[in-house]
């Protein structure tokens, strides 16, 4: 893969074609686990491990797969994948694997790992396949973060909320105070739905700018070879 590939693949997942943002898929755990960074961005890490992984394998056994039956290969090679890190959550981040909950085997339906395994991986070499199962996921955690984020703090004031799950000598960012009521509708399902509505129009909004600029930058002209000189008469 060479650079500029390797720049349009990190662009369409962090942007151009952000699982969240523009295609939309994988709302199920965007919505319901975005309640706080932490547990947001531990669903996205997970993701991108399962992504990445089952792209790779995917697109180094293209050639032995027979058409008619990949998509319960596909299934099942996710299934294995997403087992394996279901039983590292509960043997190493115990705490964190009972508040994530469901949503750690439900990886295996999500639409992003499926779609991105059909459209590229199963079409493409297995660096390329494995790069873009990376990015992809990377799209999906930061628009996790921040959905996370922006709903922690407005709903109970803080930041980093759980973050001892992980690193138990660490402890959670209060941005307002003890004294923050909380805004109660941003940490439930509601809250989800409008602060997602956001993010996409904010989204579409900068896509609509970019594309009005480009319109009004001209293009660079043309250069035209300069004819050569007459000889001269003899």
């Amino acid at each position: 893969m060479n650079i500029q590939a390797l720049r349009e693949s990190a662009y369409n997942g962090l942007w151009k074609q952000n699982p969240g943002l523009a295609q939309l898929l994988g709302l199920c755990p965007i919505l319901a686990v975005s309640t706080s960074m932490v547990n947001a961005v531990s669903l996205g890490l997970a993701t991108i491990l399962v992504m990445a992984v089952a792209n790779l394998a995917v697109s180094s056994l293209r050639n032995f797969i027979p058409y008619e039956i990949r998509i319960p290969v596909f299934i099942l090679i996710i299934a294995a994948l997403v087992t394996m890190v279901d039983l590292v959550f509960n043997a190493y981040l115990h705490s964190l694997y009972l508040v994530l909950g469901i949503f750690i085997p439900l990886i295996v339906t999500n639409c992003i790992v499926l779609a991105r395994i059909e459209a590229f991986a199963a079409k493409n070499d297995a660096l390329s396949s494995t790069i873009d199962g990376v990015v992809m996921g990377i799209g999906l955690v930061w628009v996790l973060a921040l959905l996370g984020g922006v709903r922690e703090l407005l709903g109970a004031g803080t930041l980093f909320s759980g973050i001892e799950m992980i690193f138990p000598e660490a402890s959670a960012v209060s941005v307002f105070g003890d004294d923050y009521p909380g805004f109660l509708i941003a940490i439930l399902p509601p809250g989800a739905f409008f602060a997602l509505g956001c993010l996409i129009a904010a989204f579409n909004a900068i896509n609509a700018r970019m594309a009005a600029r480009a319109r009004r930058i001209p293009p660079a002209p043309a250069t035209t070879a300069k004819p050569d000189a007459a000889p001269a008469a003899g």
